[in-house]
């Protein structure tokens, strides 16, 4: 007896050529853009997907060092730390070594009668070594420099104020780059999902937005750009066109008092470029939501920065967010288990535009309407006849005055 049986051998489809993927059917064509991964401007943890490739000018790094080093990653700022310092003291320790190499200390090594350069230098690791007691300070007082070599005084205070600079380059580096704000915006946390829903009877679109730490982050605001390409009407095609979103500009609602949670909205208006997109044809954009949190840090007063972005898949339409704060005996309490969750909700699924117009044609009542346009028909004609009237009268008034003309004159 013959069975089916599915066989574990798949046949993969060829990969079309583009000309080819052209001229497919429409609906094949949204599948496989469906499937293509969603490549992101900024990604979740604010980090901008963006590479800078063929820079062909790259000494404008070098005439910027600073800024470059303090850019540069944790394993390779602490290499070149290492590497300066472990340079210059070689460098300089070489450098006491051939004074006394040509002034002849090293033939005169343990000759009391003798006065060298550097007491007790007979080689070049105690030259190593009285150059990092020299630059940094130290002082030991095993090896000395004398009174009766200039070169070696000259030496001293060339090393002294080169030792000087670059301590106060390489601690400034490391200073600055462990005080940077970074990481304090590692504790500002965006919700994983955007959410469009009715608030105040207007279509909006929301996002969450807390603070861990109890220091607080001072001057706080808040920036939204839509990213998505477009082509205008001469033909012209923008990549990743950036698109400013009003989140409170106009009212001060952009500037946060950032203690508890915040669920920042933006209304879905004219002006908005969600206007005219409904929840059926927001799955199929192709756009991004880059949202930007500055401040100052209570602790520094440096500014610091917090991104992070929502692709057409992470709006959620229909839904509002779980309220997260509770008042307890005393205090305010917030449970950041209920940040990211979200709950269904009615919402109209259309474009705010139509439900607008919806909106419009509901406040003028049929009946009123109705009985208007017939009281004004009716006015109308009353105006009508009473134009046709008016000349007939007068003709008739005319045409009786002739003839009592006539009959007084055949009187006559």
């Amino acid at each position: 007896m013959e069975q089916d049986v599915e066989s574990p051998v798949t046949i993969r489809q060829p990969k079309l050529p583009k000309q080819a993927r052209e001229d497919l059917p429409k609906q094949l064509v949204d599948k496989e853009k469906s499937k293509r991964k969603i490549q992101r401007y900024v990604r979740k943890d604010g980090k901008c997907n963006v590479h800078h490739g063929n820079v062909r000018e790259t000494y404008r790094y070098l005439t910027d060092i600073f800024t470059t080093l303090v850019d540069l990653k944790w394993r390779f700022n602490l290499f070149i730390f290492v590497l300066v310092y472990t340079v210059t003291w070689l460098f300089f320790g070489f450098m006491w070594w051939l004074i006394a190499y040509i002034r002849g200390d090293l033939d005169h090594i343990g000759d009391n009668q003798w006065t060298p350069c550097v007491n007790n230098l007979n080689g070049f690791v105690s030259a190593f070594l009285f150059s990092i007691e020299t630059e940094t300070t130290i002082g030991y007082g095993y090896r000395v420099i004398t009174d009766k070599c200039p070169e070696g005084i000259v030496l001293l205070l060339v090393q002294s104020v080169l030792g000087s600079i670059v301590n106060a380059f390489m601690v400034g580096c490391m200073f600055v780059k462990i005080s940077q704000p970074k990481k304090r915006a590692e504790t500002l946390v965006f919700s994983t999902n955007a959410v469009i829903s009715m608030r105040d009877g207007r279509l909006c679109l929301m996002f969450r937005v807390g603070d861990l730490r109890n220091s607080h982050i001072v001057e706080a605001s808040i920036r939204a750009k839509l990213i998505k390409s477009k082509q205008t009407k001469e033909g012209e095609f923008i990549p990743l066109n950036q698109t400013d979103m009003n989140v409170g500009y106009d009212t001060g609602d952009d500037r946060l008092f950032l203690v508890s949670p915040l669920i920042i909205c933006h209304e879905i208006n004219q002006h908005s470029p969600f206007w005219e997109i409904s929840k059926a044809q927001l799955s199929k954009e192709e756009l991004e939501i880059v949202v930007i949190l500055e401040g100052m840090v209570e602790a520094t007063g440096m500014t610091c920065q917090a991104r992070s972005s929502y692709v057409a898949s992470e709006i959620k339409w229909g839904y509002r967010f779980t309220p997260v704060l509770t008042l307890e005996d005393g205090f305010y309490e917030v449970d950041y288990n209920s940040f990211h969750e979200i709950y269904e909700t009615n919402t109209p699924s259309c474009s705010a535009r139509e439900l607008a117009e919806m909106a419009a044609r509901s406040r003028l009542p049929l009946t009123w309407s109705v009985a208007s346009k017939l009281s004004q028909q009716g006015v109308l004609d009353a105006e009508e006849q009473q134009e046709k009237s008016v000349p007939y009268g007068e003709e008739q008034a005319e045409r009786n005055g002739d003839i009592a003309n006539m009959e007084s004159e055949s009187k006559v």
